[in-house]
């Protein structure tokens, strides 16, 4: 790709640092959305040609503007991750509606914003890649996920209506969910008598990100998982 842009949502000091790392080593100019400004200028400052972008994807206006400043600076992505999330614990009987909301935002109508924006240029050119991270409540709805598990459902569903319409189009669009606990420093506190082998690691969730992105078009993923040796599913 001519045009190596890589939009990264949810740059957190986890997956979504890594995937920064990862891309920019690939030789892509990276763009990093997130809410905290201070760890975003610290990653521009760590990783060359990066730019920081700081956003709540929540809000549609502070969204645009972000785009239309990476787009400025940048040029327009020919991949975009979608990483942020919006998550919550608890039934439904203590569910917020205006929680799930929230959340339906960020998980759901942020990648719509973002596919409407950039999926025209995509399909133009005749190459490029959406990619959404999940977890297993893409999939299931657990009694505590109330608020969260249904936004991560719609997000997928829409992923895959991307999917169907863009791919014939040369634009290839990608689901990752994640079934682990991603080894940040808060899950290390959380569990502090796990083995290493328990926890994803966020560069190794960033390879198989890079390799999703990267599929030659004959063999295209859509629904991926993956999970330590260690996880029981």
């Amino acid at each position: 790709m001519a045009d190596k842009t890589c939009l990264i949502t949810g740059v957190g000091p986890g997956t979504g640092a890594a995937l920064a790392r990862r891309f920019t080593e690939g030789g892509y100019r990276v763009a990093m959305l997130a809410r905290n400004e201070a760890r975003l200028s610290e990653l521009e400052r760590e990783l060359p040609g990066s730019r920081s972008f700081p956003c709540d994807v929540a809000d549609t206006t502070a969204l645009a503007a972000a785009c239309d400043a990476l787009e400025s600076e940048l040029g327009a992505p020919a991949v975009v991750i979608h990483n942020a999330v919006g998550g919550a614990r608890g039934d439904f009987f203590a569910t917020p509606p205006e929680l799930l909301r929230r959340n339906f935002e960020v998980n759901t109508m942020a990648l719509l914003h973002l596919a409407q924006r950039f999926a025209p240029g995509m399909v133009e050119r005749g190459h490029g890649a959406f990619l959404c991270t999940g977890n297993t409540a893409t999939y299931r709805g657990k009694a505590s996920f109330a608020g969260f598990a249904p936004t991560k459902a719609a997000q997928r569903i829409l992923a895959e209506s991307m999917a169907r319409s863009l791919g014939p189009q040369g634009v290839h669009v990608a689901y990752l969910a994640i079934d682990a606990v991603i080894d940040v420093p808060w899950t290390r506190k959380m569990l502090p008598d796990a083995l290493d082998e328990f926890f994803c690691r966020p560069a190794d969730i960033a390879a198989e990100c890079w390799h999703l992105v990267h599929q030659p078009r004959s063999a295209w993923s859509f629904d991926v998982q993956i999970r330590p040796d260690r996880e029981p599913w």
